[in-house]
C-alpha cells in the first residue's frame, strides 16, 4: 500500500486508518443493486428485475399514501416500499439513510432532559385543561351526549 511516505512508522499509521476506510468503502459498497449475481450477469434479466423491483415499490409506496388519510400505518409503509426500491437503487438507499440519520438526530433531542421536561410540563398542562373543559361539561350537562341535550 502506498501512503505517501517512505518511513515506515506513518505506513504502520496508514495500515491501521486503513481498517477505518475500509468500514467506509464497505458501507459505500452497499450502494447498488443487491440482485443475485446471476441475474447482474445479463442485462435484460437485470432491466426487467429492476423494473418489476420498482413496480412492486411503487404499489407499497402508494398503498402507504393511501393509507395516510385513512386508519392503517402509512409512513411505515411507505418507509418499506423506499426499503424494497433501495435494493436496488441508489437514490432511495440515499433517502433511506438521510431518514435515518434524521430520526436519529431528532430522537437523541427528545433526549435531553430539557426537552424532555418541557414536553412534560406542555403535556401536563394539556391535560389540566382538558380535564377542567371535560369537568365543566360535565357539571353543566351531566352524562348525556351533545345531540341528546333538550333545550336548556
Amino acid at each position: 500500500m502506498n501512503t505517501g511516505s517512505s518511513k515506515p512508522g506513518e505506513a504502520a499509521v496508514a495500515a491501521r486508518g486503513a481498517t477505518v476506510d475500509n468500514s467506509e468503502s464497505q458501507a459505500e459498497r452497499g450502494l447498488g443493486s443487491r440482485a443475485p449475481e446471476f441475474v447482474k450477469a445479463r442485462r435484460a434479466l437485470h432491466l426487467s428485475w429492476q423494473v418489476g423491483v420498482f413496480i412492486v415499490g411503487l404499489a407499497v409506496v402508494v398503498a402507504g399514501i393511501i393509507m395516510l388519510p385513512l386508519p392503517g400505518p402509512g409512513w411505515v409503509v411507505i418507509f418499506g416500499g423506499m426499503a424494497i426500491w433501495a435494493t436496488e437503487f441508489v437514490w432511495a438507499q440515499l433517502v433511506l439513510r438521510w431518514t435515518k440519520r434524521k430520526v436519529t438526530e431528532a430522537a437523541q433531542r427528545a433526549l435531553d432532559p430539557r426537552v424532555r421536561r418541557r414536553n412534560i410540563i406542555l403535556t401536563s398542562i394539556g391535560l389540566v385543561v382538558i380535564a377542567v373543559l371535560a369537568g365543566i361539561y360535565l357539571w353543566k350537562f351531566g352524562l348525556e351526549m351533545p345531540w341528546k341535550i333538550k333545550d336548556q
